[in-house]
């Protein structure tokens, strides 16, 4: 399995990141800017695919950035020949992703008299994985596009 570092991503264009699982999938894409999110979606592993897919074929993704966990290398195979792929690694993330669920979508409610280590978000979260491995290779926070999905 051939690994890209981040310098071999290409410089330009929008960054898809993905955090694949058995039964389901964090996937985000980036504007052109790799500025904000314009998706951002938990769905399915082939309707994953199928999103991926469709963006590559409009030239809506540049490269997609991999979360090195659970199916990550059939997700790279499969990937590989059609777009360039950073595998990156994803340790510590899903703890990280839900200290990050609470700074983008603050606790409402009763939620927010819960110390923040008891907090649990109300769905699932594995599309801010995937936005998190994201910011953690550009080095900075991504904002949400107002319609982001």
């Amino acid at each position: 399995m051939t690994h890209l570092s981040a310098p071999d991503l290409p410089r330009q264009g929008a960054l898809a990141g993905l955090d694949p699982g058995r039964s389901k999938c964090g996937l985000v894409r980036t504007d052109r800017e790799r500025q904000q999110l314009l998706d951002s979606l938990v769905i399915p592993p082939e309707q994953a695919w199928d999103r991926l897919e469709g963006w590559l074929r409009q030239g809506d993704v540049a490269a997609v950035i991999l979360g090195n966990g659970t199916g990550s290398a059939l997700w790279h195979q499969r990937l590989q020949p059609l777009v360039p792929v950073l595998l990156v690694e994803e340790r510590g993330s899903t703890l990280a992703a839900r200290e990050r669920f609470w700074q983008l979508h603050p606790a409402r409610g009763w939620r927010r008299l819960l110390p923040h280590g008891l907090r649990q978000p109300p769905r699932d979260w594995d599309d801010v994985v995937a936005q998190l491995l994201l910011e953690r290779l550009l080095g900075h926070p991504l904002a949400l596009a107002r319609e982001t999905r």
